[in-house]
């Protein structure tokens, strides 16, 4: 009886031996589960790894020469559009700010000289300025060629009217500057950045295939840089049409204000006195 006690006592030992090996000490991080499916590793070491493959910078450095020529177009476009935005929208604020004084002070200067004088006063890029005098040097002009062919071709009226077409033609296409530049990045770059996501793809499948393996992790980070460039894309995009839309709005309210104050010097000088003027009197 004693020699079996003796005997199961080293059992009991070995076992309670196993038991603390196996045991974490206390505040020791627990060991990473075992996964089959990941090819053998353990999780934390495969999250860590695949972390490792995705974000923008490892995007940068696996970048070839279709990629690189993607991003730069985009970066390019993304600047330009910017920059066409910060300028046409001081630009329409300097002439909304100026152009109510300029018209009031044009119609509340009793003398055509003097009036005239501070339009010439006024900044090179300001337009109503510039349509009132180009009108009243045609009135001069057809004035000063009483008697001549000039005055026999064509009457006051129609001189007059015609410089004032050239005119508004003339400053209404500098309200269009980079409007053109901002719906062309609005309608082609998602469609660059679309580019450079399927050939991202297409490059990683062909890494994955050749490296055969066709995990989850090995599948997320190349796709998931390959979709920055859509990202990319739209970022670029988006404040071009936001912005083309915006400005659209406010050059028609500009042209429309051209082209009442034109209305108004045609029959200022044509007449010598504006339409509700006369039809006070």
């Amino acid at each position: 009886m004693q020699q079996e006690e003796a005997s199961i006592q080293p059992a009991d030992q070995a076992v309670a031996v196993d038991l603390a090996a196996n045991t974490p000490a206390a505040g020791a991080a627990p060991a990473p589960a075992f996964d089959p499916s990941a090819g053998g590793s353990f999780v934390g070491d495969s999250d860590a790894a695949a972390l490792s493959q995705m974000g923008f910078d490892h995007m940068i450095h696996q970048l070839d020469a279709v990629g690189w020529v993607v991003l730069i177009l985009l970066v390019v476009q993304s600047l330009a559009s910017w920059y066409y935005i910060v300028a046409n929208a001081i630009k329409a604020q300097v002439v909304k700010t100026r152009a109510d004084r300029v018209i009031r002070t044009f119609w509340e200067t009793q003398n055509a000289q003097d009036a005239i004088r501070f339009m010439e006063e006024q900044p090179r890029n300001e337009p109503f300025s510039k349509i009132a005098l180009d009108c009243a040097q045609a009135a001069a002009h057809h004035q000063r060629h009483e008697g001549s062919r000039l005055v026999e071709a064509l009457n006051r009226s129609e001189f007059i009217d015609r410089a004032l077409r050239q005119a508004v033609a003339r400053e209404s296409s500098k309200l269009e500057s980079g409007m053109t530049l901002l719906a062309s990045v609005g309608s082609t770059a998602p469609f660059i950045g679309l580019l450079g996501t399927v050939w991202g793809i297409y490059h990683a499948l062909i890494k994955i295939g050749a490296t055969g393996q066709a995990s989850i992790d090995a599948v997320a980070g190349p796709v998931g840089e390959a979709l920055i460039m859509t990202a990319i894309g739209l970022f670029t995009a988006i404040p071009a049409v936001i912005a083309y839309n915006f400005f659209n709005r406010i050059n028609r309210n500009t042209n429309a204000h051209f082209d009442t104050f034109a209305h108004d010097l045609h029959d200022f000088f044509a007449t010598g006195s504006r339409v509700g003027e006369a039809a006070k009197r």
